[in-house]
C-alpha cells in the first residue's frame, strides 16, 4: 500500500474530513474574531459534551429548524414527505443512508426537528 493510500484510510478512519466539514461549517456561520480561539473552545465544547451527553455544537437551533420545515411544508399541511426529508438532511451535510422511514411515510415537524438533533449529535459523537 502507498502512503497516500495509507494516508486516505488513516483519515477516513479517524473521521478527520467529517470533523473539518463540520469545525469549517461553524467557523463560517459564526466568524468569530479569533478564529483559532473559536476552534479550540469548540473541541473543547465537543469533548465536555461526550461525557455529558449534552450540549454538543451545531449550526440550526430549534426556532431555525422550526424555519427549514416551515420552508419544505409549502402547502403548510403540517408534513413533508420522505425525499424532502432527505434533501433537507444532506443539505445541513448530515447522511440520508440511513433513513428508516419509508417513502410513503410522513414526516411531522416534532419527528424533524428531533432526528435532525439526534443526527448532528451523532456526527460529533464519532470524533
Amino acid at each position: 500500500m502507498d502512503r497516500e493510500t495509507e494516508g486516505r484510510e488513516y483519515l477516513a478512519q479517524h473521521k478527520i474530513p467529517e470533523l473539518l466539514y463540520s469545525l469549517t461549517a461553524l467557523l463560517l456561520y459564526h466568524q468569530p474574531e479569533r478564529p483559532r480561539d473559536f476552534l479550540i473552545k469548540t473541541l473543547e465544547k465537543v469533548k465536555l459534551a461526550k461525557v455529558t451527553n449534552t450540549g454538543y455544537p451545531n449550526l440550526m437551533d430549534e426556532s431555525n429548524l422550526d424555519a427549514m420545515f416551515e420552508m419544505l411544508d409549502i402547502a403548510g399541511q403540517g408534513y413533508i414527505n420522505v425525499t424532502q426529508y432527505k434533501g433537507a438532511l444532506e443539505s445541513l451535510g448530515l447522511s440520508s443512508q440511513d433513513v428508516i422511514y419509508e417513502e410513503n411515510e410522513l414526516i411531522t415537524p416534532a419527528v424533524f426537528k428531533e432526528n435532525v438533533m439526534k443526527k448532528f449529535a451523532e456526527l460529533w459523537e464519532v470524533f
